[in-house]
Formats: C-alpha cells, structure tokens, sequence
C-alpha cells in the first residue's frame, strides 16, 4: 500500500536500502490487513472511476458519495469501516490529506451505521458435541486422517485458521500430559513474540494429540507444514493447506452432519471450544490462557451467552 519510490538520480546503495525500507513498511500491517486493503483501495479506485472522479487524492465529497452507493448496495457498515480506513492508509502513504476526517465522510458513515445496524453476522459455534459428529464422517483415508486432526486440534486449541495453516513440525512437542505448541504469530500477536498453549489428551475415539500424531506418521511428514493438501493418488503436498481450505473443510463436515454448511466456517471451532467450556464452568481466564483473547469483555460474552439460563432470575415464576 505505501510505495517509496527514489528518486531516477539516486545511487544503487541507497536505492537497495529504499527497497528494504520498502519490505519494512509492507510488514506494518499483516497480510491479511493488506490483502484486505488492497482490494478495498481497488474498489474505491474502480467506482471513483466509473463516475469520473479522482480516487488519490479524493475530496471529501467523493468519499461520502461513494460511502452512501456501497450502503445503497448492502455493503455492511462494518466492511464500510474497514474500507474507510484503507482510503486513509492509501491517502497517509502518498503524503496526502485524507479525506476519511472531514466531518460530512464521519456524519454519513455514523448515519449508515445507525440505519443499517452494526452487529456482524455471526457464524455458528461448533461446540463439542457437532465437533465430535463432524469427526465421526471424516473417511478412513488419509485425507479422513488429516481432517479428523484439523478438526480436533482446530477445536481443543481455538485455533484461528491462519495460526492452523501456519503450524509446523518444530512448533509441536509431544509429552506424557498432551500436546504443548508454540504459535509464533498470530492475530493479536503481529510481531511474533509467540505464545505456547497446552493440548490435553482427549477420549480414545477424539483425542486431538492422538488424531494429529497419526496424521503425521501416515503422512510421513517430519519437517515443515502439519497440515497439507492431499493430491491424487494420496501424495501429500510440500506446501500448506491455505487457510480458506481450513473453512471449506468445517463447512464440508457442517453439512455432513445435517447442518446448513453455509452458517460454519473455521472461526466456528474456535467459537464453539469458547462456548463449550464456559458451559461446563471454565473461568474467563481460564478461556484466555487457550483462546489468547486480549479482551476478557470478548470472553465475558460468550460466558454470558453460555449461562444465559443458569440462575435465571425468573426461574420457577410461572
């Protein structure tokens, strides 16, 4: 998104380090961030072209302008945000006033968020019980190995499907009480100060350490990526399963049960250990210490939502 670029005078030196400098600036933000972004950036390019206005540098105008058509067209004010806040970032980069301040561009996204509602759509936790359904249909193949390992591993860790694909071997260390692994990035954790969590054992039929030791072994991967696309022929790939394969896959078994597919996702194993344990009674730092939540206001509401029948003052009035 920002782009240095040196002036045509400037010697090989310094044009190595602007190059450099370069890398560092596109590490500011994660990938995902910038995937994100671009796409957003390109968006308003597009539209703002469409209708023969300038995108960068744009007037404030423009930006309410194309604020009010996205809403018009059933973009989320929640997207509407992030898309906001990529038009500053891009305006920032190119030494620009941005446009995403001026009050008339903050007064029309506060009356879109109003009109439209804030509350994201939420996909559908898959607690315990739809986690052990979901494994009972994984195949006894080794895709079936791999799935059936992603699956647990996925709920028993409350993995984000980008710290799933991003696991390697020489993250993990087998012991005698389970599983420890160390995730070395992760959303909240950009800078890769790491943290371990602790995989217990599980029942014989989902015991997620056992699930993900047999992966290994059948898949014959020592080294690299845990978990990977698996070819004709059952040849493992080298490379890691991306992570919207990792949704594709809890999406697949989702409908396997009898569920609508379309209301999981891989957030779904991650919310659903989330919402299992704090109905069997886990304390919200408890949760933290697997979920690697910063916001105990996040956690509190699933507990809540978990124990919205628990005590319940009305009770035994009717």
């Amino acid at each position: 998104m920002t782009t240095l670029i040196p002036h045509p005078n400037t010697d090989l030196a310094q044009r190595v380090l602007a190059e450099t400098a370069q890398q560092y600036i596109d590490q500011s933000l994660s990938f995902a961030t910038r995937k994100a972004y671009a796409s957003d950036v390109k968006i308003f390019s597009t539209w703002c072209a469409a209708h023969t206005l300038t995108a960068l540098p744009a007037a404030p105008e423009t930006v309410a302008l194309f604020l009010a058509d996205q809403a018009q067209a059933g973009v989320a004010a929640s997207t509407l945000t992030r898309r906001l806040a990529a038009v500053k970032f891009a305006h920032e980069a190119q030494g620009h006033a941005t446009p995403t301040a001026h009050k008339g561009v903050t007064a029309a996204l506060k009356g879109i968020r109003r009109a439209k509602g804030v509350a994201p759509a939420k996909k559908k936790a898959a607690t315990a019980d739809i986690v052990k359904e979901m494994v009972r249909r994984c195949p006894h193949t080794l895709t079936g190995q791999r799935d059936r390992a992603l699956l647990l591993l996925g709920f028993a860790g409350a993995f984000r499907r980008a710290e799933l694909v991003a696991l390697t071997v020489a993250d993990l260390v087998f012991a005698d009480d389970g599983l420890r692994i160390t995730i070395r990035k992760s959303k909240t954790d950009q800078e890769g100060a790491g943290q371990v969590i602790a995989i217990p054992h599980g029942s014989v039929l989902f015991c997620p350490v056992t699930a993900l030791k047999r992966w290994l072994a059948v898949a014959g991967i020592e080294a690299g990526a845990v978990f990977r696309a698996v070819g004709k022929g059952s040849r493992v790939g080298a490379a890691a399963l991306s992570d919207k394969s990792v949704a594709n896959r809890v999406k697949h078994y989702a409908g396997q049960v009898g569920l609508d597919a379309a209301d999981f996702a891989a957030h779904s194993l991650r919310a659903g250990f989330v919402t299992s344990a704090a109905e069997a009674g886990a304390s919200i730092f408890k949760l933290a210490e697997v979920s690697r939540h910063r916001s105990t206001d996040v956690l509190a509401g699933y507990v809540r939502s978990a124990n919205l029948f628990k005590d319940h003052a009305g009770a035994d009035l009717l």
